[in-house]
């Protein structure tokens, strides 16, 4: 039998294909892209609400360069991500992290700002729970304490009024509830905490007309027309103002 070159080599070149095609189905590495890499392509699916896309860049960030100067604010944009798609809770998760890792970093405030807002956006109706208002105010008040330099301070304090006035309607709607119902304690315990708790609210008018009416349903006649008076002298261009001195002048002519 002749010879031939697949005698000599064929079994050579076999063993050679075979180690070669074992590289062909080995993966190499997987290649990381930088933070900066990672920021920019996050970024970029943010500004077109492509929410999800974003946070997966920003995640990658916060895992695979947990030192970087980058991570901080992909942080951030995560629960900035949720926050635009109205995820409120998950938003309040990512900020609150972002607040427990870096307290005092330079987006600290605006974070901060954020966190609130994310209760803000939430409050319900004065006839509901008033539980995310008072979160959102205290939030609010953290900004302003912690970051009153802030950019964000004035509309912080803003906020503050708004959801202090919210806070105050639930307890005048609460009192307007028992007065319906007739009961008189319940009704004065919720207008005292309005004075004491509330006394710059627009509300205040009407808890004080309410007030006098209670210490006159009880009997109370000089405390009541002291209350009208106060009401009638502090807040004359309001309704209840009017309301109280026409009851005043009622008093007079009998």
């Amino acid at each position: 039998m002749p010879v031939t070159l697949w005698h000599l080599f064929g079994g050579t070149l076999t063993l050679l294909l075979l180690l070669g095609g074992c590289g062909l189905f080995t993966q190499g590495p997987e290649v990381i892209p930088s933070a900066t890499e990672l920021y920019d392509k996050g970024e970029f699916e943010l500004n077109r609400k492509r929410y999800e896309e974003a946070r997966t860049n920003f995640r990658r960030i916060v895992e695979r360069h947990p030192e970087s100067s980058f991570a901080p604010r992909a942080r951030f944009l995560m629960g900035e991500a949720f926050y635009r798609e109205g995820e409120f809770d998950k938003a309040i998760k990512e900020f609150e992290a972002f607040m427990s890792f870096y307290p005092r970093h330079m987006i600290a405030d605006l974070v901060q700002y954020r966190l609130a807002m994310s209760y803000y956006d939430q409050m319900k109706p004065v006839e509901q729970d008033q539980a995310l208002t008072a979160r959102a105010l205290d939030h609010f008040k953290r900004l302003v304490k912690e970051y009153p330099e802030s950019r964000y301070a004035p509309d912080g304090l803003a906020r503050i009024d708004i959801c202090r006035g919210r806070l105050a309607q639930k307890e005048l709607w609460v009192a307007n509830f028992y007065w319906n119902q007739g009961n008189l304690i319940a009704v004065r315990q919720r207008l005292e905490v309005i004075l004491k708790d509330y006394p710059r609210t627009l509300v205040v008018p009407e808890t004080l007309f309410l007030l006098a009416e209670v210490n006159a349903r009880e009997g109370l006649a000089e405390d009541a027309t002291k209350t009208f008076r106060r009401l009638a002298e502090e807040y004359p261009y309001t309704e209840w103002g009017r309301r109280a001195g026409q009851r005043l002048n009622a008093a007079v002519r009998r």
